[in-house]
């Protein structure tokens, strides 16, 4: 009798008996890949997530609820992270999801929006935005599914629309060629298509895809075909290791576009790795380690030294941004608290409690975002930079800020 008005009490107060239970504390289940396909920039981010949440857990958890997480290497592969999924809801009664690659993201799709789990991916595919599948190019609706950053899509877009201007800077003849570079793989495929029809619309000669694993090797062949077609800029699909061996094996046979890289290939490491390279675009979605006078600064690295006590280990800008995914996590976590209850469902809510949003204490570093009921594309501002390397001695420089429109026909593809 006293448990069924326990029960009757909860559901007069707004709670269900899930949300009771979570205000006790929350768990959160983090995907990394730090030894798998995606491991060499992979590890970067993780690091960012697990400080984050770590942090947080330390410094009075969820506006005084404890939070609670376990961080999984599932190494890249689609089973294991799905396995992962479901014994965390199983067993931990997992409220929301740090996630990490497409593949998996893409397969859990339908689960999380069955069992009402916010997922925070680093999988940044168009198909991910569109929460209701309102737009008939969409694969299936994803309305439990955020990102921190502009999708694939849209980052080469943007660095398409840019290259658009420069080609026309520069006093190029013709129309400019593009070309699609990646593995046959839902990651570099996620952004394919949607590109190549806004590059054929700005007046680019498209080729074919250009097929290169994700593995790393001797890319030679591929970029002859590139020097067939007269390729002028590169999109690069994939991350690491590969790209490194494509644009050295570009460089031993005279084949040098401008490369477009997506945001996982475009970064300190990459280039440094590759250690000869000029004409290499990236987008960027945070400030740097590097930058001075951003107010954020100051708690990224309180949080850095969560794992470099010293205070001194150089950061990414991958590690950054898993830091404003956790953030934003958390304060949709907090608002879920003040309105019903800290419930998946709830969480959903707090995304779009807001516009315009920067995670407090991340002023400067993390970009504004505005996520709604019908649109999970949360930025569409994408900051353009140029990398090159030499002896090793990288130099970035940012070349402009590009804003897209939020096209219908855009959104989820």
């Amino acid at each position: 009798m006293k448990k069924l008005i326990a029960a009757t009490a909860m559901m007069a107060t707004g709670l269900s008996v899930g949300a009771a239970k979570a205000e006790d504390s929350v768990f959160v289940g983090h995907l990394m890949d730090i030894t798998g396909a995606t491991g060499f920039i992979g590890k970067f981010y993780a690091d960012g997530v697990r400080d984050a949440l770590s942090y947080i857990k330390e410094n009075g958890g969820i506006d005084g609820t404890p939070l609670e997480f376990e961080s999984v290497d599932y190494a890249y592969k689609v089973p294991q992270a799905i396995a992962n999924y479901k014994k965390w809801r199983s067993r931990n009664n997992m409220i929301a999801m740090q996630g990490w690659g497409t593949g998996d993201t893409e397969a859990l799709i339908s689960f999380v929006a069955k069992d009402e789990v916010p997922v925070y991916s680093a999988s940044y595919s168009g198909h991910l935005t569109d929460p209701t599948g309102k737009n008939p190019k969409t694969a299936k609706p994803a309305p439990y599914n955020f990102f921190y950053g502009a999708s694939y899509s849209d980052a080469c877009r943007a660095m398409v629309q840019w290259a658009a201007e420069d080609w026309k800077k520069k006093g190029g003849e013709g129309k400019p060629v593009f070309s699609h570079i990646g593995d046959n793989h839902p990651y570099p495929n996620a952004p394919k298509e949607a590109c190549a029809e806004y590059a054929t619309e700005l007046g680019f000669d498209v080729t074919s895809p250009v097929v290169v694993s994700m593995k790393p090797g001797d890319f030679k062949a591929q970029c002859l075909t590139l020097k067939e077609a007269g390729t002028d800029y590169g999109y690069l699909g994939n991350l690491g290791p590969s790209v490194v061996s494509l644009v050295k094996s570009c460089g031993t046979v005279g084949v040098d576009p401008t490369w477009l890289a997506n945001i996982w290939a475009g970064d300190y490491e990459t280039l440094k790795t590759i250690g000869d390279v000029d004409n290499y675009v990236f987008p960027v979605m945070t400030s740097f380690w590097t930058d001075e006078g951003v107010p954020g600064m100051e708690l990224v690295r309180k949080i850095s030294m969560e794992s470099d006590k010293t205070g001194e280990q150089f950061r990414t800008h991958h590690y950054i941004r898993g830091i404003c995914s956790v953030y934003y996590m958390k304060e949709a976590m907090e608002w879920a608290k003040e309105n019903g209850g800290i419930t998946g469902a709830n969480i959903k809510q707090g995304m779009y409690a807001r516009t315009d949003w920067v995670p407090k204490g991340l002023e400067g570093v993390c970009m504004p975002a505005t996520w709604t009921a019908e649109d999970h594309r949360g930025i569409n501002t994408v900051n353009i930079y140029s990398g090159e390397a030499h002896g090793g001695d990288v130099k970035v420089t940012k070349l402009e800020t590009v804003t897209l429109p939020r096209r219908d026909d855009w959104l989820g593809y």
